[in-house]
């Protein structure tokens, strides 16, 4: 049995394909149409080949921009295609500084910023090693989720951008990091253990310093940043080691700790309270991070609404107000048991409230807002309750409202404090800091701030409560 080849078929496909390449090069687009007449699956041909060098290859490499434009609405599938080196089109034209023909490609399609090639090299890798800090904004623009991208040797585009010591990319990336809330990948490390500080101290780049966070993390050769600029003993390095050793006093009461070490400890105040809530104390996963949003969610609605009607019966109490007097109806020992029961619905929903809003956006704020509200319902509690007439109604009444600022100070100045002392906790574990659920930084003036104010609204509170009860005697 023979087997026939068809000679003249083969050499007119290759004579086709070489034809079509030449086209590439010189930007015809004019002669791809007719070649595409004389064989309308040519562009399909490439798809059989997982790595080949396409017409998009040859017009990205030869800065054919109008060409390669026309060859993609065509054939979009070529623009993700690698050839025999691991390189896509797009690399090619950055390889090849042909920048025009780079933003034809992201105009069409924006995906490509976060195409990897040879050696999971994206686009915003190469252009963080470069340094083209508008064409890197662009990038970040186009395809947010590039910054996430990593190497085969676990860097980032901002790794790459420090190694090479591209201050401007460095500043660029910072700035999209800080403004899109992922500050947690300047703590993410490469194969070598090194986060963004590590390699920025041994290259000396003072400069960047000034900007990283993790002063104390370890890379797999257990030295810290310090231990790093330590080892240079040139006096060509004094700047850096004054600028570590400020960082280092600043933060000598933080001691980090491995991943492993902070598991094996006991769960924190934040944690239980957590758990209690159903709430997850890590976020891992993208579904446990849903599925903690949703908890969350639920759990607010309905804290809401049960702070909304206790704050509404407190301010429209049963029975109604004396005209003369605007104070309630009700005797002191039925204001003391319905105050008291509604008051306890009041502080425990109001608890949650504080409690699930620390962490989210402009919680601070929320956060005072709550702490006002509390003591307007206090006030309104002065001024509505019964008054006395026997000096044991008056001691009941008197420890039933003082009782009030004091819980409610308390519960506000507790979880606050317990919220810092967590952050604090979960800063120092040299590990992303994307694993835990809490991401919103407290720095330890808030809490002198927060003790301030407190102090303040307590003092307004007793005066006026005081100052009432002389004017009754």
């Amino acid at each position: 049995m023979s087997i026939v080849v068809d000679v003249n078929r083969t050499t007119q496909h290759e004579n086709i394909f070489e034809i079509l390449k030449k086209a590439a090069q010189d930007g015809d687009i004019e002669r791809m149409y007719e070649l595409i007449a004389e064989d309308s699956k040519i562009l399909c041909h490439f798809d059989e080949v997982p790595f080949c060098e396409t017409p998009l290859h040859t017009a990205a490499e030869k800065g054919q921009t109008h060409f390669a434009m026309e060859l993609m609405t065509l054939k979009p599938s070529l623009a993700s295609k690698l050839n025999v080196s691991g390189f896509s089109p797009m690399h090619l034209a950055l390889e090849n500084n042909h920048i025009r023909m780079v933003r034809a490609f992201v105009a069409i399609e924006s995906s490509l910023v976060s195409i990897k090639g040879r050696g999971r090299i994206t686009p915003l890798h190469h252009v963080a090693r470069t340094g083209d800090a508008e064409l890197l904004s662009e990038f970040l623009l186009a395809c947010p989720s590039s910054i996430e991208n990593l190497t085969i040797k676990c860097e980032t585009a901002v790794h790459i951008a420090v190694k090479n010591q591209q201050l401007m990319a460095f500043k660029v990336l910072l700035g999209w990091i800080k403004r899109v809330n992922k500050e947690e990948i300047l703590d993410w490390k490469d194969e070598d253990g090194n986060t963004v500080f590590h390699i920025a101290a041994s290259i000396n780049q003072t400069e960047l310093l000034h900007r990283t966070i993790k002063v104390k993390a370890k890379n797999l050769d257990g030295k810290t940043a310090m231990d790093i600029l330590q080892t240079h003993q040139s006096p060509c390095f004094p700047e850096a080691r004054r600028l570590l050793h400020n960082v280092k006093e600043k933060l000598l009461c933080r001691s980090t700790t491995t991943l492993a070490g902070y598991l094996s400890k006991k769960l924190s105040f934040i944690e239980k309270r957590n758990n209690l809530l159903g709430l997850s104390n890590l976020s891992l996963t993208r579904e446990m991070s849903v599925n903690t949003s949703e908890h969350r969610d639920a759990i607010l609605v309905v804290a809401i609404l049960i702070a909304t009607a206790t704050y509404q019966a407190g301010l429209s109490p049963p029975g109604g107000f004396w005209q003369e007097s605007g104070r309630m109806t009700m005797s002191l020992i039925d204001a003391l048991f319905f105050f008291g029961l509604n008051g306890f619905a009041f502080i425990t929903s109001l608890y949650v409230i504080i409690v699930l809003i620390i962490g989210l956006p402009m919680w601070k704020l929320i956060y005072a807002s709550t702490a006002a509200l509390s003591t307007a319902v206090l006030a309104s509690y002065l001024t509505i309750f019964p008054t006395y007439v026997g000096q044991f109604e008056f001691i009941i009444r008197t420890v039933f409202i003082l009782a009030f600022p004091l819980i409610i100070g308390t519960m506000l100045f507790v979880t606050f404090m317990a919220f810092i002392v967590d952050k604090r906790r979960r800063h120092g574990v040299d590990f992303p800091a994307s694993c835990f659920s809490i991401s919103d930084p407290a720095h330890p003036c808030y809490l002198f701030i927060f003790s301030g104010i407190c102090a303040i609204l307590v003092l307004l509170y007793l005066s006026v409560f005081w100052g009432k009860k002389r004017g009754q005697l």
